[in-house]
């Protein structure tokens, strides 16, 4: 005792000396002997080493590939040329989609030349709801008819007809209107051209032409259905397609009037007014608006004197502000029209805005003088800036001041007198800023951001179960051609087709870009179309589109370049290349990966698109070539273990119909043996997998070989062998019946992550390959980490040869269950050197806490089976912060720009008590009347739901927002430590010992003290938050853009004369509306 006391006495002084460290050492070395989990650690290595290099047949596979090692030829990839070579094919892809557009339009120019037309036309059409509708007497109801449907797998397995197109008209429409009826009759020549562009191009999906007077003809027909309200809120006319094909980019001023006069309904049809002009805006378009009485107020005062581009955000944030709006004093229109052009003008000098045409849109309930005055300083001659008066309610007392602004400024008066009105009238102004393309004649062609239409989607039926697909749309204009209108510049419609991203994918090489490589494309205004990185979904119920999900910037994922480097040079269509380390996060962003990327970017030809490739430095900058015989390759890639990456193009299958029904492989034998030369396959990568098929193929009979001994796997811990190469082969073997499978979903489409996908290699496949060659990384995955039947993965990668240059060929592992693999590290800590066999140490004592945990903290083992799979620091957190206290683990800071954050939607400002019963009363009284008068029965019913939803007062809501997060590595260099936590004065030790040829560590923890008090280290994101000053440096922050090459703002032979008119009221429904209003009075 006394000796042991000396000891201790000495390691105090010691620890004086030295620091913190040595007695970390000691203290640890007294309570946990360091020996004895250095050999449970080294069993429990060695054993599980053991099973998953003898099941997985990684000795093997290295073997097979080290017998070719003289025979293949290393290549470093050369980005420049991969880069182009991608953007040839996605500009051929582009132009073939355009081409067929282009079809369409001539079509439809010619077919209206050809027709006259008659008001009283009566044509029976397919109507997209009405179709194989019936009555009660079981007749066909009227635009109905009987409409042959057929599921086709190309369109989403959607029953369709590819021989006729339906049209679909809003539900605010007449099916009969004469304007509607004939438009839809002469439209119809346009289904030839549809079938024909299909049988041209089979990749092609839905073509449609959507009509100006509202009508949408969609090929090949399809059954649409009404929400659960009766209605359908797709009008193609306020799509972003539509609206990008049929103006040019443009700067708009909204002027709103809040003087007293707006009290009310009015008021209230305002802010629909306005809310519904910003749905008209798009990426290219520049707005601000202006609230005016006596005064002028900025919607948004930080925003005072600027314009700022109409992206989702922006939009967003000025919604949300219009219901601030409230009307008092008077209203001084001439300084606020002041304030509009000075705006205008100044933002204009500054080129930052759209440089092309200009608008101010006065949204007033009247305008007591004309205020030429004001036009003569600011605006004529050159009249540049359009007025857009909207007269809001039934009172026409000024209407005529309100036209002659719009008629001597180039513009378009409306008069709004319900809410019903609204849309129609908003509407108008895109047919008038079309004039001057529609009289050049000039069919420009636009591109969309990419985009997914959920009114679409909804109104097909569509099954979400994976989520909305992301598309572009290509679209251009339809005019009248007829001489006799042509100075009037009527819009006809636009016309489009919908590209889906994932073809975009397939043509992408995936395996010239790594394991870790990828490419992506962004538009002219640094928006991505495609990029591994973007998430525009989000689960809740089922997966839903995140609310910005189409205006996510490349910096937002390429954050690490702080300057806008890469984002800018592809923005401004350069090529070129840019380099940088990169953090990439994987397995749902709970893991990072640290490496080097080298960046490669070039234009689109033809579209407003940039491409770039990222390849990572090491191994993902190589490439291998192999060569065997074809023979014995279709030999090795017919056997039935072997599955091709689902989404990697070896042959083009779709092109041509014939085709459409091969698989891969079929179509690979089809390709190499000549039967089918006119196939369109990629000779190179088939070489290479049939090269991987042959080096791969031993393992089919050693895996076959372990299943058939019964002395081998007996208690089926065992359950999976699988293995992936570089060129998307994969081969699988299953050491147990499918139905018993712990993990089921493995290696399915249902794991997205665990197979080869268009943007990635499996995760088992790229943390593999990031290990030291010849360890298994072992992990379980989150899929079902806290599931009663639960497994462990393990995985290694196989490496062509011995130095950093050499590609990863493939990699390979197994499936384990979870419960073997606890079983095996408890049995390896039962382990000890006494040679009495009584051990000083043991896992099973309540004296310690024994845990096994990977390379990014995350627990495999724990005696709390509850635990397993958490976040080790969550767990012990006292331990977690002294391990990363002593380098023994990192914290990496992470970012999420595209996050959501509850945000709870408390009682809005709008909401105000009325105290007084008797203006209870007057107010009620007041208001039914207006109600009664000039709200109509549509406008009650046909709201944005999901908008009304969100905005409901006492309901949480997800809300776009940008967080920090922490991810976790270990120090490959530290392979064991010892410390010791000062827990209130009791001093509790640890150890941590890396397990041999894996990514796993042993800790050991003693449990004399409680440490309960210190604080988790979790993973939990946080937001960042954004003083107001900030937050109006980011609205006013604008990034590098391209703005579009076409501009078409004025035109001499415009005729500015076709300015609009008041609309008349609803007399019908004011007459059925009057009864009831004299009624409610006299009561």
């Amino acid at each position: 005792m006394l000796f042991s006391h000396m000891c201790s006495s000495s390691f105090l002084l010691l620890w004086i000396f030295v620091g913190l460290k040595v007695v970390d050492v000691s203290g640890s070395q007294q309570g946990i002997p360091l020996s004895v989990i250095k050999l449970w650690a080294s069993a429990f290595g060695g054993e599980i080493k053991s099973i998953s290099a003898k099941y997985s047949g990684s000795q093997l596979l290295q073997k097979k590939y080290k017998e070719f090692e003289k025979s293949v030829r290393v290549e470093e990839i050369d980005g420049f040329k991969l880069v182009k070579n991608l953007a040839v094919k996605m500009e051929e892809m582009f132009r073939k989609k355009a081409e067929a557009t282009r079809r369409l339009v001539e079509a439809a120019e010619e077919a209206h030349h050809q027709h006259e037309d008659n008001p009283d036309l009566q044509y029976e059409y397919f109507n997209a709801v009405l179709i194989n509708e019936v009555d009660e007497e079981g007749n066909n109801v009227e635009l109905g008819g009987q409409f042959i449907l057929e599921p086709n797998d190309h369109f989403n397995n959607l029953s369709v007809n590819l021989s006729l197109s339906v049209v679909q008209v809003p539900t605010n429409m007449y099916n009969k209107d004469p304007d509607i009826v004939n438009g839809v009759y002469w439209s119809e020549a346009l289904n030839k051209v549809f079938v024909d562009n299909f049988e041209r191009d089979p990749t092609l999906i839905w073509q449609y032409f959507g009509s100006a007077k509202g009508f949408f003809r969609q090929y090949p027909g399809v059954k649409w259905h009404p929400d659960e309200h009766g209605v359908i809120g797709f009008d193609c006319r306020n799509r972003k397609w539509y609206i990008q094909a049929a103006t040019s980019p443009k700067d708009v001023v909204i002027l709103v009037d809040v003087s007293g006069s707006m009290k009310g309904l009015r008021l209230t049809i305002a802010r629909q007014t306005v809310s519904s002009i910003l749905d008209t805006l798009g990426e290219d378009d520049f707005f601000n608006i202006i609230a005016y009485n006596q005064e002028i107020h900025y919607v948004e005062p930080c925003l005072n004197g600027t314009l700022v581009r109409a992206d989702r955000t922006n939009k967003d944030h000025f919604h949300e502000h219009l219901d601030k709006l409230f009307a008092k004093g008077i209203g001084l229109l001439g300084d606020a029209l002041t304030e509009a052009f000075i705006i205008l003008n100044d933002f204009n000098q500054t080129g930052r805005g759209s440089v092309c045409s200009q608008a101010i849109m006065l949204v007033t309930d009247g305008a007591t003088e004309m205020y030429d005055d004001v036009f003569e300083k600011y605006n004529w001659p050159e009249r540049k800036v359009r007025i857009f008066p909207y007269l809001i309610g039934r009172e026409s007392a000024f209407a005529d001041n309100l036209k002659w602004m719009a008629c001597a400024n180039k513009g378009y008066f409306s008069q709004i007198s319900t809410l019903a009105d609204v849309q129609e009238n908003v509407m108008r102004y895109l047919h008038v800023m079309s004039r001057p393309k529609v009289i050049d004649h000039e069919h420009d062609t636009v591109w969309t951001e990419a985009y997914v239409d959920s009114a679409l989607s909804q109104a097909h039926k569509l099954n979400e179960k994976a989520g909305p697909s992301l598309m572009t749309t290509v679209a251009m204009p339809v005019f009248s051609t007829k001489n006799e209108t042509k100075n009037q510049g009527i819009l006809l419609g636009v016309v489009g087709t919908d590209i889906p991203l994932q073809e975009l994918m397939k043509l992408i090489p995936k395996h010239m870009l790594g394991i870790h490589g990828y490419a992506f494309a962004i538009t002219n205004n640094g928006y991505i179309l495609t990029h591994p990185d973007l998430r525009p979904l989000y689960q809740d119920s089922k997966k839903r589109r995140k609310p910005n999900y189409s205006s996510v910037d490349l910096s937002e994922v390429e954050w690490e370049d702080k300057d806008d480097i890469l984002r800018n040079a592809m923005v401004n269509r350069r090529t070129g290349t840019f380099s940088m380390e990169v953090k990439k996060t994987v397995d749902r962003g709970r893991r990072v990966l640290k490496m080097h990327n080298d960046y490669y970017y070039t234009d689109i030809k033809g579209t407003p698109f940039s491409v770039g490739v990222a390849l990572s430095r090491g191994h993902g900058k190589y490439f291998f070539r192999g060569n065997v015989s074809v023979e014995t390759g279709l030999r090795d890639l017919e056997q039935p273990d072997v599955a091709l990456a689902d989404e990697w193009t070896y042959c083009n299958t779709e092109e041509q119909h014939e085709h459409r029904h091969l698989t891969q492989i079929q179509a690979i034998k089809l390709f190499m043996t000549g039967r089918r030369p006119h196939l369109k396959c990629d000779r190179e990568l088939i070489q290479e997998v049939l090269f991987d098929a042959v080096v791969t193929a031993p393992l089919e009979a050693y895996w076959t070989g372990l299943t058939l001994n019964k002395s081998e796997n007996s208690d089926k811990g065992v359950e999976i062998a699988f293995l992936g190469t570089r060129t998307g082969l994969s081969r699988t073997n299953l050491f147990v019946p499918v139905d018993q499978l712990s993990n089921q979903d493995f290696l399915t489409a249902e794991d997205k992550e665990g197979v080869f996908n268009a943007d990635h290699f499996p995760l088992w496949y790229k943390r593999a390959a990031e290990q030291v060659p010849g360890t298994f990384i072992y992990s379980i995955p989150f899929s079902t980490a806290l599931e009663n039947k639960s497994v462990v993965l393990a995985s290694t990668a196989i490496q062509l040869l011995d130095d950093r240059k050499s590609p990863i060929v493939a990699a390979v592992g197994i499936q384990m269950k979870l419960e073997f693999f606890q079983r095996k590290f408890w049995t390896a800590c039962r382990q000890c050197t006494a040679l009495d066999g009584k051990c000083s140490i043991s896992c099973d004592s309540e004296d310690i806490n024994c845990y096994l945990i990977d390379n990014n903290g995350f627990i495999l083992v724990t005696e709390e089976l509850s635990q397993t799979g958490l976040f080790f620091g969550e767990v012990e957190g006292a331990v977690m912060n002294k391990l990363l206290q002593m380098g023994s683990f990192k914290r990496i800071t992470l970012y999420d720009y595209q996050a959501l954050c509850k945000d709870y939607a408390g009682s809005s400002d709008s909401a105000r008590t009325l105290s007084d019963p008797f203006s209870v009363v007057k107010w009620l009284l007041t208001e039914l009347v207006i109600f009664l008068l000039e709200f109509n029965l549509y406008s009650w019913w046909n709201v944005d739901l999901s908008v009304k939803a969100q905005r409901s007062r006492g309901k949480t809501m997800m809300v776009p927002c940008d967080t920090e997060y922490p991810a976790f590595v270990s120090e490959r260099t530290i392979k064991e430590t010892t410390g010791n936590i000062d827990c209130g004065g009791c001093i509790r030790s640890f150890v941590i010992q890396q397990i041999p040829s894996s990514n796993l560590f042993m800790v050991v923890v003693d449990n004399k003290c409680d440490c309960s008090s210190a604080p988790p280290v979790t993973m939990d994101p946080i937001e960042i938050m954004y003083n107001e000053s900030l937050k109006c440096d980011r609205l006013k922050f604008q990034k590098d853009r391209k703005k579009p090459e076409s501009c078409h703002p004025f035109h001499a032979e415009e005729n500015a004369m076709e300015c609009g008119s008041a609309t008349q009221l609803s007399s019908h429904l004011t007459a059925a509306l009057l009864p009831l209003i004299a009624a409610t009075i006299s009561r």
